[in-house]
């Protein structure tokens, strides 16, 4: 297996060889097939913190009468993955046989794609990968085509957002990787879009599992204080997605997205996938909270996400559920000597007096 990934490593795979890989990733794991009926999906390639879109989009999407089982991952290296955050609200590990009943009655849920056997050898093969550092471009694709592929999706919405501290940092690679992504999905009778973000600052309030989804349940419930640039972004993706899946017509998905969430059909959706996979109990916020102030008036000009990731992950995600960072100001925010810019949440004193220090040390906000 080591040799395998090492050699794609090496050599890279094409087009041909990704979708074969893909395939027989899919081939030998479970699958949920659902006959006929289109079956719509969405991935971010990662990298920025919060961007917790997918909570949003799924009750939106299947509301308006789509499917969308969506498997998602665990954090790796960042503060919380799509997984560790809905873990808050329901129970993510739930076997093909249940999700295809949830999929079949509601439309949709959110689970953790390693619970399942959808993809297994993929698991493997991330084992091999992380421990060497090797990322094969082909790989990559494969492994997401391959969990997309396995739930039926006919329709698949990519995000990769672009910035100087997330995965994909130039728009000439975007423009490569998107160019894979539809020629490889065709091979798999996938229409695959691809949409390029902003990955210059964090997306939403909080960055931690509890935080991420307190976001999002604010966005569901049309509160004013819901993080703007969440409700957005999870807009304009749902919107897309009622377009791809004749739902909405083109030029108007946004519209009729936005309709759904203010009418609270998207809360109402949300709360019977929740109780489908099996309602939590939210935790309490942390018991230790530290704000992060500014020395000076000015404008923030500049958000380093990976400090902010390290922060969030220092304070306890997503091991702690409450751990993480909330933030208060965001770029072009202007701000007063004393201001509060973040706050470290945690409920471990070790783990906050670390997490002080490097806040000290590292700045994670430039203010000119």
């Amino acid at each position: 297996m080591t040799y395998f990934v090492s050699g794609c490593y090496i050599h890279g795979l094409n087009n041909t060889e990704t979708a074969a890989l893909t395939k027989s990733i899919v081939k030998h794991g479970s699958k949920l097939d659902f006959g006929n009926k289109l079956v719509v999906d969405k991935h971010c390639i990662g990298g920025v913190p919060g961007n917790r879109t997918t909570l949003i989009v799924v009750p939106i999407v299947t509301a308006a009468g789509l499917l969308m089982p969506k498997t998602s991952s665990r954090a790796i290296t960042s503060p919380a993955g799509t997984a560790d955050t809905m873990e808050v609200l329901a129970n993510v590990t739930v076997d093909a046989p249940k999700l295809q009943k949830i999929a079949g009655k509601i439309g949709g849920f959110m689970t953790w794609g390693g619970g399942v056997d959808l993809a297994a050898a993929d698991d493997h093969m991330i084992r091999v990968r992380h421990p060497l550092s090797l990322d094969p471009e082909g790989m990559l694709l494969a492994s997401i085509m391959a969990k997309k592929h396995s739930v039926g999706a006919k329709r698949c919405l990519i995000d990769i957002p672009i910035g100087p501290q997330v995965k994909i940092t130039s728009l000439k690679h975007a423009k490569h990787l998107k160019d894979r992504f539809i020629k490889i999905g065709k091979m798999l009778g996938m229409k695959v879009k691809v949409v390029f973000s902003d990955g210059s600052q964090p997306i939403g309030d909080g960055i931690g599992p509890l935080l991420e989804a307190q976001d999002v349940m604010k966005v569901l419930r049309n509160e004013p204080d819901a993080p703007q640039d969440l409700k957005e972004k999870a807009l304009y993706m749902a919107g897309l997605l009622l377009e791809m899946g004749g739902k909405a017509i083109m030029g108007f998905g946004y519209r009729k997205a936005k309709k759904i969430l203010k009418s609270g059909m998207a809360l109402q959706q949300m709360e019977r996938i929740i109780e489908a996979q099996g309602k939590k109990r939210m935790p309490p916020n942390a018991r230790l909270v530290y704000q992060v102030k500014t020395g000076k008036d000015g404008k923030i000009t500049h958000i380093d996400n990976k400090i902010l990731s390290k922060l969030a992950r220092v304070a306890g995600a997503p091991l702690d559920p409450a751990g993480g960072l909330l933030l208060k100001k965001k770029l072009d925010d202007k701000v007063k000597k004393g201001e509060t810019l973040f706050e470290i949440h945690s409920n471990n004193e070790d783990r906050m007096r670390l997490a002080k220090e490097i806040s000290q040390k590292e700045r994670a906000y430039i203010i000119k």
